[in-house]
C-alpha cells in the first residue's frame, strides 16, 4: 500500500492527508469538495509526510491480499472481499482500482521522493501518477525503477530524481519532521485532514462535508467532531475496510 502525503492548506485552510487506499480515495474526494468551494482558488494544499508501516524492513515487499489475512486473520477469499469492498468506493468516485497484484511494503523512498518533488513544485503531479501506479496500474511503487519512471513522469530532472533515491539521507529529515508534526497535530489514521492548523476531518467523509468544513473554517467557525475514525488506515498499516 502507497502511503501519500498529508495535505496542507494556507490562506485560512490546511488539509493533512496520507496514503492508504483510504487516502486515494480520500484525495478524490476532498478535491470534489474543494471544487465546490467558493474561495478554491486561494487554497493552497500542501501534502506531508505519514508512513503507515514505518517499521517494516526496506525489500520487505508482499501482496496486499497476503497482508490482510494475516494481519486480520482471514482466509484469501475473504481478504479479497476486503479488498473489493474498498474498490467499490474507489470506482464510485470515478478512480481506477485493482484488487489483485497490488504490493504492500516500506514507503519511506516515496516520501522522500515526493520531498523533492515539493521543492520543484511537481509534489501533487508525482503523487497522483504513485497513486495510479499502486492503485490501478500493475506498477510497484516499491520498484526504483518505476519510482525514477515516475518522477520523470512527473517533471522531475532524472539525475536529480536518481541522486535522491541513492542517497538515503536524502529529504530524510523533512520526512521525518512531517510525522512528527502529524504525531502533534493528534493525526493516528488517515486520511486526516487539517485546516488552517485549528481544524480536523478524520477520514474519507463525503465530498460535501469537504466543502461544508471548508467553509465553515473560512468563516472561523468550530467545526464539529466528523464520524472520527471512518474509513482510515493506521499506524499499523491496518486499514478499516
Amino acid at each position: 500500500m502507497l502511503d501519500p502525503l498529508f495535505p496542507q492548506v494556507r490562506a485560512g485552510l490546511v488539509p493533512l492527508v496520507h496514503g492508504c487506499p483510504w487516502c486515494y480515495i480520500g484525495k478524490a474526494r476532498f478535491e470534489k469538495g474543494l471544487a465546490a468551494f467558493a474561495h478554491r482558488d486561494e487554497v493552497e494544499v500542501v501534502h506531508r509526510s505519514f508512513e503507515l508501516d514505518p517499521g517494516r524492513a526496506k525489500g520487505d515487499v508482499a501482496p496486499v491480499v497476503d497482508m490482510l489475512a494475516e494481519k486480520y486473520g482471514r482466509t484469501p477469499e475473504e481478504a479479497r472481499g476486503m479488498e473489493e469492498h474498498v474498490a467499490s468506493n474507489a470506482r464510485a468516485e470515478g478512480l481506477a482500482y485493482r484488487t489483485e497484484g497490488r504490493d504492500h511494503g516500506n514507503t519511506f523512498d516515496i516520501h522522500r521522493l515526493l520531498h523533492l518533488a515539493k521543492a520543484r513544485g511537481r509534489q501533487d503531479e508525482l503523487l497522483t501518477l504513485a497513486y495510479r501506479a499502486n492503485f490501478a496500474e500493475e506498477r510497484s511503487v516499491f520498484d526504483p525503477e518505476v519510482l525514477l519512471t515516475l518522477a520523470v513522469e512527473a517533471g522531475l530532472a532524472p539525475d536529480e530524481a536518481r541522486d535522491v533515491l541513492a542517497d538515503e539521507n536524502a529529504y530524510a529529515d523533512e520526512v521525518r519532521a512531517d510525522e512528527r508534526e502529524a504525531a502533534g497535530l493528534g493525526a493516528t489514521g488517515v486520511p486526516f485532514f487539517v485546516l488552517d492548523r485549528r481544524y480536523g476531518v478524520s477520514g474519507g467523509q463525503p465530498a460535501e462535508v469537504f466543502t461544508q468544513a471548508l467553509e465553515q473554517a473560512w468563516q472561523g467557525r468550530v467545526i464539529q467532531p466528523v464520524a472520527a475514525g471512518a474509513d482510515v488506515c493506521g499506524t499499523d498499516g491496518a486499514c478499516d475496510v
